[in-house]
């Protein structure tokens, strides 16, 4: 719940934030915009964050189970969060451009 507070905040303060640029004028608006779609694009970091937790988790849960397979186990579980951070490191990247092209 205070979550959802805080973001109910964080969306006001850039809405009012983005009505005030754009009484200034249109280059305000568009630096407005682009803070908005870098915010957005960091926010894939949560998903890689929760992919990856997932993984290790149900890893160690199949070898807790299956102890004789944790070599087979963990290099599949290395490998499914390296997938899983590629989406985290395009927002960032995503995100650094907007901001600074």
């Amino acid at each position: 719940m205070e979550f959802l507070t805080f973001l109910n905040s964080v969306f006001m303060t850039i809405s009012n934030f983005l009505a005030e640029t754009a009484a200034n004028n249109q280059e305000g608006l568009k630096v407005g915009l682009q803070a908005i779609g870098a915010g957005i694009a960091v926010f894939t970091g949560f998903g890689a964050a929760i992919g990856e937790g997932n993984v290790a988790a149900h890893a160690l849960d199949a070898i807790a189970r299956q102890p004789e397979m944790a070599g087979d186990i963990r290099t599949t579980m290395l490998i499914g969060q390296a997938v899983s951070e590629t989406t985290g490191i395009y927002g960032f990247i995503i995100a650094i451009l907007l901001v600074f092209a």
